[in-house]
């Protein structure tokens, strides 16, 4: 009896030990027109969606599924952790590519007109000591719901 108790216990103190709070950070969700800058593309234009995964967002941490989209209609995946305002991402480029991953940090706010903004400092590893780089991305403005005639 006395191990049965014991055991039940233990089960208790697991699925509370597993419990996290609910989300309560702001959501960064949405489409963001990006301008960037490296050595070895130049200047270049891409698109970024962040995309909240609320089921292993928790309190101020949010998880994000983040896609690249480029000019030409190239996408890249990967994922950002946010802690309150504070944002680490990281995409994998496909074979054949330079490097195999680019890694960034950023801090993120509200611009002058109220939309989110960030600067994203990032690094892409290579034989050759890397490319580093650079980009400014606002989210764009939200058209709302279509009105149907």
């Amino acid at each position: 009896m006395k191990k049965i108790i014991l055991m039940l216990a233990m089960l208790g103190l697991t699925s509370m030990a597993q419990a996290r709070p609910a989300f309560v950070g702001e959501n960064y969700s949405g489409v963001y027109s990006c301008r960037g800058v490296n050595e070895l593309v130049g200047d270049y234009e891409v698109t970024v969606t962040l995309k909240l995964n609320r089921a292993s967002s928790y309190g101020t941490f949010g998880a994000y599924l983040y896609e690249v989209e480029t000019a030409n209609s190239v996408v890249y995946s990967g994922q950002v952790a946010a802690d309150g305002n504070r944002l680490a991402m990281g995409f994998h480029f496909p074979e054949g590519h330079n490097t195999e991953f680019s890694t960034g940090i950023a801090t993120i706010k509200r611009n002058a007109q109220g939309r989110w903004s960030f600067r994203k400092l990032y690094y892409e590893p290579d034989d050759s000591g890397g490319n580093y780089g650079s980009e400014y991305c606002v989210m764009n403005p939200n058209k709302g719901p279509k009105k149907v005639a």
